[in-house]
Formats: structure tokens, sequence, C-alpha cells
């Protein structure tokens, strides 16, 4: 039996139906920005394998850290226990974080580290003898995970989990941020969320949101000033505030974290995604000292422990990787990318198929009008030698840091000649 009719078989992809699959692609190997299928097309990587490999594929550097901790310590339990490359791992985190943040929390993976910062905020008022602060406020358009927990704080209607809405629980939503990244922030565009927070502050643990950039609710940009406006109401109403790094951490979005963009800092981050450079899975949640100590006051213990969390495997890899980025000219390189995808995308926009082009950092974003066949558009991508991957109605790319002008210049223009076919 051939892999792909085993796959088709037995493997359920994300996304997908167990009984209708979409088409899959056998990989044979990767190499820098590119993955090379079984027949030997290369294609040129536009999605970083879902935003997390910021330096590209087999990079020397993260496969010798992968080997040598391989070789000492593959794995050990973190209860009890801790060894030096967690330590290492947290002091690098908290070194390149905003400075409040200096408890860190290790974790499995972005859902899991959100899941973890959900608990921190209710454990924290139950502590504190306000049990009755334990209900999420966020804004719409947001996504944070596809976990029980991080489903109730997404979108209940334009995301993907209004099926499980009678399960999950009910947490108070404002209205998306209409002011777009390059413009302010008025009373009006902040009224909703203004009200709302006035109301519900009493029962609300936190306020959970991806800073600047909304990714799988939409890949929204909105204006840093309407972040900073959060910051502010949730230290006036006593809330914490938690910023969802997972998708714009580690230089994704201009910045090292977005929440910097607005000059502020959260009381509770979660990252995951690039930790590693997309080599293995990890997260972490990183809380201030007045939240760590709130939870652990009165000898009160955080009760969550992953069985990997702090592999050492992973934790090797991953301060490998910060090392990557901090010794490289990422945030040069990332303006220069923005700066490429905002002229090689503009072709788009000519489209009758287009309703916006947009662009930011290492993100850039064709908002169709209409939503996509997957498979369809899947093929045309793969025959001009590039791998995008659409969902609903956004064509966009987050690539390796690493990717040459020349590829992408290639991927962009292939984005263009597919989304002129869709009008």
């Amino acid at each position: 039996m051939s892999i792909l009719e085993f796959d088709k078989n037995h493997l359920w992809h994300p996304y997908t139906s167990a009984t209708h699959p979409l088409t899959v692609y056998p990989v044979k190997r990767t190499e820098g920005v590119k993955i090379v299928l079984e027949d030997g097309t290369e294609l040129i990587d536009g999605m970083a394998s879902w935003w997390c490999a910021i330096h590209g594929y087999n990079n020397p550097v993260l496969i010798k850290a992968l080997r040598d901790q391989a070789e000492t310590m593959p794995h050990v339990m973190f209860g009890g226990l801790t060894h030096e490359p967690a330590v290492e791992l947290a002091r690098k985190l908290v070194e390149i974080s905003p400075e409040p943040l200096q408890q860190v929390f290790l974790a499995d993976s972005g859902s899991v580290s959100v899941e973890v910062a959900i608990k921190m905020a209710i454990q924290y008022w139950y502590a504190a003898g306000r049990p009755e602060k334990n209900r999420l406020m966020t804004i719409r358009n947001g996504y944070h995970g596809d976990t029980i927990g991080c489903m109730s704080v997404c979108d209940p209607v334009n995301g993907m989990h209004s099926m499980f809405s009678s399960v999950l629980p009910e947490h108070v939503f404002a209205d998306t941020p209409l002011c777009g990244y390059a413009d302010g922030c008025t009373d009006e565009d902040f009224a909703d969320f203004k009200g709302k927070i006035e109301t519900h502050a009493h029962e609300l643990a936190a306020v959970i949101l991806e800073p600047v950039v909304q990714g799988a609710g939409g890949m929204r940009f909105y204006s840093p000033e309407y972040l900073k406006r959060v910051r502010e109401a949730c230290d006036k109403h006593n809330v914490l505030l938690i910023c969802d790094e997972i998708a714009t951490g580690f230089g994704r979005a201009g910045a090292m974290f977005a929440s910097e963009m607005a000059g502020i800092s959260p009381d509770i981050m979660c990252m995951g995604k690039s930790i590693t450079g997309g080599m293995m899975t990890l997260a972490a949640t990183l809380a201030t000292k007045e939240v760590a100590e709130g939870i652990s006051s009165k000898g009160g213990v955080f009760m969550h422990g992953p069985t990997f969390m702090g592999n050492p495997l992973a934790c090797a890899v991953a301060s490998a990787s910060i090392d990557l980025l901090l010794e490289s000219n990422w945030k040069e390189r990332v303006a220069e990318i923005t700066e490429l995808l905002c002229s090689g995308l503009a072709p788009c926009a000519k489209s009758n198929a287009v309703a916006d082009v947009r662009c930011l950092g290492a993100i850039g974003v064709v908002e169709l009008k209409k939503p996509v066949d997957m498979d369809s558009i899947q093929r045309e991508f793969v025959k001009r030698g590039v791998w995008v991957r659409p969902f609903g109605k956004l064509v966009y790319v987050m690539p390796p840091y690493v990717i040459s002008n020349l590829e992408l210049e290639a991927l962009t223009s292939a984005i263009c000649e597919v989304v002129g076919l869709q009008g």
C-alpha cells in the first residue's frame, strides 16, 4: 500500500473530513526555505510550516543543538528536577520579554500555553479572595487555539468552534477593533470595549487578546493605540491582561513581541510557534512576579503539569533558535520583507476577486471577496512551485525570515497569478 493510500484511509489531517479528505502532497525532505516532494517537485514555503520555521529548514545550528542534547539527556520529568537547558531557556525568555514578566511556565504547545494563562488568571483572583472574578473578556475575530478553554475565547460567531458553544464557558466579547494599524484609536473606536469592561469588571479575571495582529481569526492588523487603551482600561478596572503572542512573537510583526509596538507589557504572555524555530513542539507562559506570588500566597500551588514540560531537547533547540535570531539582523530583514511583500502583492488589488491587500512585518495578506476552493487553489500554487495554504477568504504568507529576495518575488508572483484566476 502506498503512503498516499494509507494516509487517505487512516490519517486524519487538521481541519479536514475523515471521509472526504483534501489532497495531500507527500514530502521527501526539506532544505532551506523549500519543501521537496516525493516526485522531486520543489516548493518555496510561504507558510514557514504554520508560521514557526523562521530560520528555514534543516538549520545546522538547530540540528547540532538537538543532536548534542540527545546524546546526554533527551528527556527527564520536570517535577522535582531541573536542568540546564530549561534554566538557560528561561533566562533568555526573561531577558527578551517585557521586564515585568519574570516567571516562566514551560508547556507543550500554543494551545496549552493559553490554557495555562487562563488558569493562572482565574487562580490569581481565587487566591485573592475574589472567586467571582472568573470570566474572561476578549475581542471578536480572535483565535487562541482549539482546546476547550482556548475555544471559549475564540470568536463564537465567525470562528470555527460554534458547534461547541453549548459546552463552552460564556465569556465577554467586545467588537473587533476597526481602527487599522496605521490609524489612531478614537473614543468611538474604543467605546464598545470601554463599555463592556466597565460593566463586567467585577467578574472579569482577565482580558485576553492577540496584540496588534489577529491571526487565524482573520489576519487583521489593528492600531497599537487600541492595545494601549486596553492596558489602561485593565489597570483602571483591576483586570489582568493576557497577550497571546504565539503567532506574533519572535519578530513576526516587526518587533520582538507585538505588545512592544504599543509600548505596553501584559501581566501574562503566551509564546509558542517560533520559539524553537519550527524544530520541536514547545511553548511558554510568562507571568509577572505579582501574578506568581498572588497564586502562590498562603501556600497555594499552581495546578498544572504537562508530562513533557521542560523537555530538554526542545529547550536546547529553543535556546539555540533565540541565539540565532538575536545574532542576526532580524529587525532589518523583517522590514525588508515587509517592503517586498507590499510591492509584490500590490498587483492583487487590481483583481475584481480581491477585497483587500495588507502587509505588516513578515505577514502578507490578500483577502478575497469569496471563500476559496482549497483543493483547486492548492493545486495551482503547487504548479507554480510554491506552498501557500489559504483558509476561508484569505490567501496569506508568513515566510521564513531567511527567504531570499528572489524566492520572495517568486512567491508573491505566484500569489498574484493564482488570485487572478479567482475573478
